[in-house]
């Protein structure tokens, strides 16, 4: 799997609208295409301003040139994108994807597990 990394910057009042105008565009476009798996938009708010990574996830870089056409290394560009961003990296990084999902218990299951632990070794529950 590859992840297509790319970064950019609104001001922070900006951020909320952004990140829908993101997911409009790009994060939409880019999952509806074949070998797309995904995508996740990080934000946070520093000194005024939004910070924003996107990570596209594909199959291969065959996949992603249906999304960034030719030229792999440059970064793609909405419409609106001027209006929002402030700073913006122009070209992005590709990095090979080692992806694996899983959950640990939450505490409340665990915390469950536990009462039962408790009561099956006390014959009663405990408080």
């Amino acid at each position: 799997m590859i992840a297509r990394v790319w970064r950019g910057k609104t001001l922070a009042e900006d951020a909320e609208a952004y990140a829908a105008y993101l997911e409009e565009t790009g994060m939409a476009e880019a999952r509806k295409l074949p070998g797309s798996r995904g995508t996740l938009v990080l934000r946070r708010l520093r000194s005024g301003y939004a910070e924003f990574e996107t990570i596209l996830l594909f199959d291969s870089l065959d996949d992603i040139a249906a999304f960034a056409g030719d030229e792999l290394e440059e970064a793609v560009f909405f419409p609106e994108d001027d209006r929002y961003l402030v700073e913006r990296d122009l070209t992005v990084t590709h990095y090979e994807a080692d992806v694996a999902a899983s959950r640990a218990p939450s505490a409340t299951k665990a915390a469950a597990k536990v009462r039962r632990s408790q009561t099956s070794a006390r014959g009663r529950p405990s408080t």
